[in-house]
């Protein structure tokens, strides 16, 4: 035997173990079943399992033993977002392994730095606009193989439809420090909306694979803004939680409609412009809207009208009128039923939302109604939420 530095005996078996295991010292039955156990009482043995006889395992390319999947340093089951955890600053984690050991390492997503994010935004309220003017990013984190990345960057209202209100940049090739100076204007934007929306402005990584890539976000509370300022911000990228919002299931989108009545000819003048941030109901992530109109009660085929198609957009432009042959004391007691719907060919079509003018209803759409019947002659434009109410129960769908 070999004596250590304390002049204890020490066996020929430990003595191996020793030279070959510069990590750690273990007691022995805590390195391998390779090594018989002493005690000074009977035990049972261990059941059989698979002989890893001082053999280090390859993970990757890499050699290391001891590790079960997921825990070896460095290791890492998720995306390239994430990075290893550890609940317990001060729990030391004792593994046999031919390398230094080194602690795990601390989730640093909140500390990380992500890059800057320069933009513009600017709020028209006499046109119902928001307009967004992404100018550039500085020291985006690396993203692909060579170091760089392929940014652009994705808005979204919140709350809002998932799908509906998203606007983004184009995209620029292999650069940290990207310059788009582009607008993206969101239109049918009301001064309620500002004092009740915020505005996510997401950084992403385009994946030649298809998977894109989220880097970092911002959020801007638009009630900070004041109308007519052109306010320039620069910012920090951060990781921030996402969560479902109930109300961005429910939302629809929006629809700008005008309504004039017309005395010399005893009509009503039905304009139907535009929609905005539409739900999206195809699985491309667009629609393809169009508008249905129907003053009740029913008159007949002279009472419905429909818009053209517009093909794979979520903010079509109609710019449509109708007209109703109609009194201005019978239209005091009419309703009209506005819907908007997803064309399917050959398939029956989605409803998206609608919405309801005239004497039953409520809020701005009943304050249309009566500025149309108040102001003859003179065309009334507003914007009105659509809701998920159901298709009107007299239309079809086709």
């Amino acid at each position: 035997g070999v004596r250590s530095r304390r002049g204890e005996q020490i066996s020929m078996q430990e003595h191996f173990a020793i030279n070959v295991c510069p990590g750690p010292i273990l007691p022995i039955p805590q390195i391998s079943d390779f090594f018989p156990r002493f005690h000074d009482y009977p035990c049972t043995p261990p059941p059989p399992r698979e002989k890893k006889i001082l053999k280090e395992e390859t993970f990757n390319g890499e050699m290391g033993g001891g590790f079960k999947d997921g825990e070896r340093r460095g290791d890492n089951s998720g995306d390239r977002e994430e990075v290893a955890d550890s609940d317990d600053d001060d729990s030391e984690v004792i593994v046999f392994d031919a390398r230094p050991f080194y602690p795990p390492e601390k989730k640093t997503c909140a500390h990380t730095y992500l890059g800057m994010l320069e933009f513009t935004l600017l709020f028209d309220q006499e046109n119902n606009c928001l307009h967004c003017t992404i100018h550039k990013a500085k020291g985006l984190k690396a993203m692909d193989s060579n170091g760089l990345a392929d940014p652009y960057v994705k808005l979204h209202l919140l709350p809002g439809a998932s799908k509906a209100n998203k606007l983004r940049t184009k995209t620029l090739k292999n650069t940290l420090n990207p310059v788009w100076n582009e607008t993206l204007v969101y239109h049918g934007i009301t001064a309620a909306d500002m004092t009740t929306k915020t505005l996510r402005l997401c950084v992403c990584d385009m994946d030649r694979l298809g998977r894109n890539e989220f880097i970092g976000e911002v959020r801007v509370a638009l009630k900070k803004l004041r109308e007519g300022d052109n306010k320039r911000y620069n910012m920090g990228l951060e990781r921030i939680a996402q969560s479902m919002d109930p109300t961005e299931i429910s939302f629809r989108g929006r629809i700008l409609v005008s309504l004039c009545y017309n005395t010399e000819k005893g009509c009503l003048l039905v304009g139907i412009i535009r929609c905005a941030h539409l739900a999206a109901m195809d699985s491309n992530g667009y629609s393809d809207p169009f508008v249905k109109i129907i003053l009740q009660p029913d008159m007949g085929k002279k009472s419905k009208y429909k818009t053209s198609v517009k093909k794979k957009t979520l903010n079509p432009e109609f710019n449509e009128e109708f007209s109703y042959e109609v009194t201005l004391d019978l239209l005091a007691k009419k309703t009209l039923e506005i819907s908007v719907w997803d064309y399917d060919l050959g398939m029956s079509n989605d409803f998206i939302g609608g919405v309801e003018l005239g004497i039953n209803a409520s809020g701005q759409r009943l304050r249309h109604w009566f500025e149309c019947l108040k102001n003859k002659g003179k065309k009334v434009e507003y914007w009105h939420t659509l809701t998920q109410q159901g298709a009107p129960s007299s239309d079809k769908t086709d």
